[in-house]
């Protein structure tokens, strides 16, 4: 007797139909499909952070845990990125960044995901363009997946930019017969903005399961713009409205204020980027580098809390958020506070020189001359 076959599919790596949030319907342009390519929804906890002003809360939204290759806050964006990519019938894609550049690393994985190749445009300085870049933090996973790697100096980025880098890039693919998609620096584009409108939805939706939390602070780091345009949207439009903090790790206010701008222009939003977030600068010494300070702030803080921060975006916007609390408690006493973490764990591996003199918790077991002895008893295999 036959009967009609069930077909299953997983929701993980798949392409699904998207709908917006009601109260983000009036935007223009709406996505139309995403690719499921993390971990959602990624966990809100308590963050027992140390030296806070009287009766702060800081709980802490784990984007860090969006999945291992494919982590942080890039994955939301790539999730609709990627799915117009397809769309477009792309057999390839290209993104550049930071030597450690998070979202090349998460872009490089998801595209091998979806059959795509990757070319990565990596910055790094003049001294070392003309070497290979080794397998440190994000390399190593971008080159074990097949990225195409081509370095460019500081120097060569700051006179040329992004843009017409991969633009060159680009001429040079569809000159050999490829069709490429190019992914712009942070996936923070129009469309990659999506990625943090449809994370307040899921925020929203924590929250209607804990009914005793109402936030009164979101706070982020900021590196291209697309995550604090999101959040910030989503965050005016939607019941939350927290009022959104980013800490710029690179550039400064202005710019950031002035591209977030365009970005929700690009959506036709209608709203002014200055009344719905606040932007401070984070960046200290520059873009991935790190202070000792800055440095033991991240050490301590995992010490205290479990909660490792990466040194160039969320270790540096929690640094600038403890220090405004330290400086202006009244400005945060009582409140409710969301602290983003963006993922780039692997970021670390690239600071392990300056982290070294910091961590000091080690030593030598001591063992008693009078322990028992016996040839064999500790089975090493």
């Amino acid at each position: 007797m036959g009967s009609a076959q069930k077909t299953e599919e997983f929701e993980f790596v798949r392409k699904k139909a998207y709908t917006a949030p009601s109260w983000a319907g009036h935007l223009n342009p709406l996505p139309s499909h995403i690719f499921s390519l993390g971990h959602f929804p990624t966990p809100i906890h308590k963050w027992n952070l140390p030296n806070l002003p009287n009766n702060t809360h800081v709980y802490l939204k784990r984007d860090d845990l969006s999945g291992l290759q494919l982590s942080g806050n890039k994955v939301r964006k790539l999730e609709f990125l990627l799915a117009e990519a397809v769309a477009q019938g792309s057999d390839c894609v290209i993104t550049i960044g930071g030597i450690q550049s998070n979202q090349c690393r998460a872009t490089a994985v998801a595209a091998k995901y979806l059959n795509l190749d990757c070319f990565l445009i990596l910055r790094t300085s003049k001294d070392l363009v003309d070497n290979d870049p080794g397998l440190t933090g994000n390399l190593l996973v971008e080159r074990l997946v097949g990225a195409h790697v081509d370095l460019v100096s500081k120097e060569e980025y700051a006179s040329i930019g992004s843009v017409a880098l991969t633009d060159m890039l680009k001429e040079k693919l569809l000159s050999e017969g490829r069709k490429p998609y190019v992914i712009p620096l942070g996936g923070s584009n129009s469309l990659g903005t999506w990625g943090y409108i449809e994370a307040v939805r899921e925020i929203e939706q924590q929250l209607q399961k804990a009914n005793s939390v109402v936030f009164d602070d979101i706070v982020v780091a900021c590196g291209s713009g697309g995550t604090i345009a999101g959040l910030s949207i989503g965050a005016s439009l939607s019941d939350l409205k927290a009022k959104v903090h980013a800490y710029c790790v690179c550039d400064d206010p202005d710019h950031f204020y002035d591209y977030a701008q365009d970005l929700v222009d690009g959506l036709q939003a209608g709203v002014s980027i200055r009344e719905i977030v606040s932007i401070q600068n984070a960046k200290g010494l520059g873009y991935a580098m790190s202070t000792t300070e800055e440095l033991k702030f991240v050490g301590e803080i995992a010490e205290a809390t479990g909660i490792v921060l990466d040194p160039v975006y969320s270790g540096k916007a929690a640094y600038g958020m403890m220090r405004d609390m330290a400086e202006n408690p009244g400005k945060w006493e009582g409140r409710k506070v969301l602290f983003i973490h963006t993922g780039g764990l692997l970021g670390l591996f690239d600071k392990t020189d300056q982290i070294a003199p910091l961590i000091k918790n080690w030593r030598r077991m001591e063992i008693h001359e009078t322990a028992p002895r016996k040839e064999g008893i500790g089975k090493m295999f």
